[in-house]
């Protein structure tokens, strides 16, 4: 079973909010005492956190569900519900969250950066939060909310400094294996790395990430084989190693090797071809006439030619890259999704018109709104926001059903 995950399902579950209570002072001595219900506790929220901790997507692969705790109810003598816990998620650096539509929702491209993946329900109001010169009894309370639920689509985009780029066996893994402490295994057929590998190379003067990226074969951007997940992994380089084999087996030379990988790459995403890289001859030990005949930079990760070189080649492009993405602000990639605000009425499939956004939702969420004082309470409150209006503009009509989260009633215009 494979250790290296870079696709998976995550379901996110906040925590509900706790309900506020109804409740009355009952002291001795003290004929009619005032409301003292307290609010109910907010449910824990659901951040997923960017850490160099984990390494692929594997723990959500077969165990995708991750849930915060609710918040306890409120009770009496104004005693306030517990808030439930936030749960922290751990995800690779690079880690792209998507919508199940496919719409990016943030990128977490380096360790601590942090996206609320679900909000936590507000906790409801105790009916001591109710009380004003026109109600001094009020015998309601709000509920608490629903925390948020959802389901996303995460992507790992490896975050490497160099990406070594080839045709399948041609030294990828013996190269990663020679210059850094990672160590892929190693065979001599196509096809052997199934998954890429990360490598720290560390010098006296410097330190960078490689990465291993699967053989690509030709027609690799239009998906043929495994093409999109390889490439998908060279995006975020900073720096590529064309490694080009010079004891090919199939008796390809080095140029046309290069050439198929290039127009790879400039077919999946055209600025790759801008980024800084290097081409390589690799297995230069080997003694065929393409060696010999070679007149770039060549390598052997067996007897170590041209390694020391190659190392330093690279410091220097990556040292040169992080100056000019720092000087252009460009070391981060984050995206937000905004949040909706306000009230917004859409019509339903059903005609009925719905009352979407939190502050209506809320306006609604109370403990018993047959009682006269609860709905005349909801009533302002939806005044107040401009759901009135909000149903004029939408073209409702008297007896028109409307609908704010469980709540049914029919429209009666405000003259």
């Amino acid at each position: 079973m494979s250790g290296f995950v870079d696709e998976a399902q995550l379901h996110v579950k906040a925590g509900d909010g706790g309900a506020g209570a109804v409740a009355f002072r009952r002291e001795a001595h003290v004929a009619k005492g005032g409301p003292d219900g307290g609010d109910g506790g907010g449910g824990g929220d659901v951040w997923l956190v960017a850490s160099t901790d984990v390494a692929s997507l594997l723990g959500f692969r077969d165990h995708p569900h991750r849930q915060a705790t609710a918040g306890t109810h409120g009770s009496g003598k104004g005693k306030h519900g517990r808030g439930g816990m936030d749960v922290e998620v751990p995800v690779p650096e690079g880690t792209i969250v998507r919508s199940l539509d496919g719409e990016i929702l943030v990128d977490l491209p380096q360790a601590g950066d942090r996206w609320l993946a679900a909000a936590g329900g507000q906790g409801g109001r105790g009916n001591a939060r109710f009380l004003s010169n026109r109600r001094r009894a009020p015998s309601f309370a709000e509920q608490g909310e629903v925390g948020e639920e959802h389901w996303f689509n995460l992507e790992l985009k490896l975050m490497a400094d160099v990406a070594l780029v080839g045709l399948p066996n041609a030294g990828k893994s013996t190269l990663i294996s020679r210059i850094s402490a990672a160590r892929p295994k190693i065979a001599d057929y196509p096809f052997t790395t199934l998954e890429p590998h990360l490598g720290v190379v560390r010098g006296d003067e410097y330190e960078f990430v490689v990465a291993d990226i699967p053989g690509l074969i030709e027609g690799a951007s239009e998906g043929r084989g495994l093409g999109h997940q390889f490439l998908r992994h060279v995006e975020r380089a900073r720096a590529l190693v064309i490694l080009v084999d010079l004891a090919s087996v199939e008796g390809m030379s080095p140029e046309r090797q290069e050439e198929i990988l290039l127009t790879e790459l400039g077919a999946y995403r055209p600025e790759l071809l801008t980024r800084p890289r290097l081409v390589v001859g690799s297995k230069a030990d080997q003694a065929v006439e393409a060696v010999e005949a070679w007149e770039g930079q060549r390598i052997s990760a067996v007897t170590g030619e041209g390694i020391t070189e190659l190392v330093g080649r690279l410091a220097t492009l990556v040292t040169e890259a992080r100056e000019a993405a720092a000087a252009a602000g460009r070391d981060t990639f984050t995206i937000h999704r905004p949040a909706p605000e306000g009230v917004v009425v859409e019509r339903g499939r059903d005609g009925a018109f719905e009352v979407l956004g939190r502050p209506a939702l809320r306006a609604v969420a109370l403990s018993d709104l047959g009682n006269t004082a609860a709905l005349a309470y909801a009533q302002g409150r939806l005044r107040r926001l401009g759901v009135d209006k909000a149903l004029s503009r939408a073209g409702a009509r008297q007896g028109d059903l409307v609908r704010i989260g469980t709540y049914e009633f029919e429209y009666e215009p405000d003259h």
